[in-house]
């Protein structure tokens, strides 16, 4: 009988994170997760749960090890965790900066690997994923530091390909704006979730579940001939502010 699937999937308690452990979970996967304290609300019964801080590599290794014990390996690591407060980079200690950054760059590397290690010791190799952000593809005034990690996390992406190829795949999303709590806490709730998402030519913000269709495609055998690449999921970018511009001077009476 075939075994199911096994995904490690970091920071799977809340946001973007929740809804991949949920959907992995609905494809028939079997799914363990981690973060730096346990869920305020109950994980599925099924999943597997660690908890650690992932800028740690010894606590990297030990959910590793964790995945080996349990599942007897892996074959997909969706590296999720990261995230970072506003904050004007003249603004930022150094202590904060260093913390964001080991975040989102250095911590997807410590798991990914981690979790080649485990891959390339089984015939069928795996699947790595990184949740990366527009803001690694454009400016991000106010999140400098986050902006510049997810950037190195995208060429991370591209090397690791190379590196690994054949055995591992790695490939990364360049999520857009993405409508979870936080995110409507962020924006100042339903009126400034809308106002932003007029911003989007899809007119709306992605939702958790978009972020986890595109995973389970890439984690699929159907993305086989996949790998290195940086996929954008952003509803088409931004409308370019000039456009505004100049509608709004076209409109102005003579």
């Amino acid at each position: 009988m075939k075994q199911a699937p096994r995904v490690w999937i970091t920071g799977g308690t809340k946001g973007i994170g929740r809804g991949l452990v949920e959907g992995f979970i609905g494809a028939g996967y079997r799914v363990l997760t981690c973060a730096r304290s346990a869920p305020e609300e109950a994980l599925p019964s099924a999943v597997e749960f660690v908890a650690a801080d992932l800028r740690d590599p010894l606590q990297v290794e030990a959910v590793a090890k964790a995945c080996g014990e349990r599942f007897g390996g892996i074959d997909v690591l969706i590296n999720n965790a990261g995230g970072s407060p506003e904050v004007a980079a003249a603004d930022a200690s150094p202590r904060f900066s260093a913390a964001i950054i080991e975040l989102n760059l250095l911590a997807p590397l410590y798991c990914a690997t981690a979790a080649q290690r485990l891959m390339v010791a089984q015939e069928t190799g795996g699947v790595i994923i990184n949740i990366a952000s527009v803001s690694g593809l454009r400016a991000s005034p106010g999140t400098a530091a986050y902006g510049a990690a997810k950037a190195g996390l995208i060429n991370l992406t591209r090397s690791l390909a190379i590196e690994w190829a054949p055995q591992v795949r790695i490939n990364a999303i360049a999520a857009g704006l993405v409508q979870t709590a936080a995110s409507e806490a962020h924006y100042g709730g339903a009126a400034g979730i809308e106002r932003v998402a007029a911003t989007v030519p899809l007119g709306r913000l992605a939702r958790p579940g978009d972020i986890t269709d595109l995973c389970l495609f890439l984690a699929s055998d159907r993305a086989s001939y996949l790998t290195g690449a940086c996929v954008p999921l952003d509803g088409g970018g931004a409308i370019p502010a000039f456009l505004d511009a100049a509608q709004a001077s076209s409109s102005q009476p003579e």
